[in-house]
């Protein structure tokens, strides 16, 4: 699952390429005529005899690798899973959609607990770094097992190219795009036709009725973020819009992958979820590069200063950390407010303990909303992300914003020392 361009079709491809000796692809998009071998009774041995008559492709357990790609275009191909697991299970069987999240919360003959599921996201900071040639930089990021400050030259070095990844984002096409030419014109290009294919998408497969509120909420999004709190208000995008009335558009770019829901605690207590409030929350971008993208926000920038950092009041900065948290299969990030006396930016729970994150745009990481979390909750280990090294001050932790995928990892290392 994951939105459209994120690199799910190249992964298969890859894979068939790897461990199989040859692959069945049959995509629902290029091939609409491919639907009607589901019509009628679902038997996977005749279902693949016909496939690889049609598609003239040989067919053998084991050695092939069958993929349903863009199968959200055929849902009883989607159901058809069930009947591979249980009578084929010989058969090496993949799917991927671009709407898939989208046809799967409507579809009532899902196959439950036939299918593991894989989420893709765009190319973290780490994942853009190794595709650029500068994995040997991550690598003492990743081998880093407390809060000593990495080299000088190599701090400075890894914001540098942490100001790239703001403009260039990790959509795959842009990300190779930049590594091929270092040209900053041409991936905003790429960029916008990917915001010009999602448009398209909404047009054609949301509800009619959902479809203009859609757009609303999507395109809002930018100038959402550039508040001072970032909390997502209806009556911001039409006077008089209500919540209940743009609750099916907005769970619609959820499900589609597009927008990363952070929803706001009443207390951070175990299990987070019990205390998340649906009508109060954030709303952030798949990718930080397609929210510059739509932002208008021009390559100059990332070349002067640290102005990438602190555009939109550090609406930037916030999108990317909720991002790098929720490619991570294990963390769903929260924040936290308290009034108007404090918000901590981001809370997560992991492996049985609860860790405050408090973003910093640039270099000023004074950490009030912290200390007022700490004491509510009697935290032990707080965290903060700015452009500044690695540090630790007690139980104060202070991650660089490029090295800020190793949260909560290592602060469950700082509970220990």
């Amino acid at each position: 699952m994951g939105a459209r361009q994120v690199g799910k079709t190249y992964a298969l491809n890859w894979l068939k390429e790897e461990k199989f000796e040859n692959g069945l692809f049959v995509n629902f998009e290029e091939h609409p005529e491919a639907k009607g071998f589901f019509d009628g009774k679902l038997d996977p041995h005749s279902l693949i005899e016909k496939l690889g008559i049609f598609f003239r492709q040989k067919v053998t357990p084991g050695e092939t690798l069958i993929v349903f790609d863009e199968i959200q275009e055929c849902p009883r191909a989607l159901t058809a899973l069930k009947y591979f697991c249980e009578k084929a299970p010989t058969y090496h069987i993949a799917a991927a959609g671009s709407l898939l999240g989208v046809k799967i919360s409507k579809e009532s003959g899902f196959p439950v607990g036939k299918v593991d599921f894989l989420n893709m996201h765009p190319l973290t900071f780490f994942e853009f770094m190794k595709a650029i040639g500068e994995g040997n930089l991550i690598k003492m990021v990743e081998e880093t097992t407390g809060f000593s400050p990495l080299p000088t030259p190599f701090h400075e070095r890894l914001n540098e190219l942490l100001k790239s990844y703001f403009f260039v984002g990790g959509m795959p096409e842009a990300v190779f795009y930049f590594n091929e030419t270092r040209e900053f014109d041409g991936v905003r290009k790429i960029q916008k036709d990917i915001l010009t294919a999602y448009q398209l998408d909404i047009s054609k497969h949301a509800a009619g009725h959902d479809i203009q509120k859609i757009f609303t909420l999507w395109e809002n999004i930018p100038s959402q973020l550039a508040k001072d709190n970032r909390r997502f208000i209806f009556s911001a995008l039409v006077r008089s819009a209500r919540a209940r009335e743009y609750k099916t558009a907005m769970q619609w770019l959820i499900d589609a992958g597009l927008v990363i829901k952070v929803e706001n605690l009443s207390a951070a207590r175990i299990p987070l979820a019990s205390y998340a409030s649906r009508n109060q929350f954030k709303l952030f971008m798949l990718d930080v590069g397609l929210l510059g993208a739509m932002a208008r926000l021009s390559s100059q920038t990332v070349v002067l200063g640290e102005g990438v950092f602190t555009e939109f009041k550090g609406a930037f900065v916030e999108n990317f950390v909720a991002e790098e948290l929720s490619s991570q299969a294990d963390i769903k990030p929260y924040y936290w407010t308290s009034g108007n006396q404090a918000e901590v930016d981001f809370v997560v729970e992991n492996r049985g303990q609860i860790f405050p994150l408090e973003v910093k745009a640039g270099v000023n990481i004074k950490a009030k909303s912290l200390h007022v979390f700490a004491d509510h909750f009697n935290s032990s280990v707080l965290s903060r992300t700015s452009l500044r090294n690695f540090a630790r001050k007690g139980s104060m932790c202070d991650f660089p914003l490029y090295a800020i995928h190793r949260f909560p990892e290592l602060s469950h290392l700082a509970l220990k020392n």
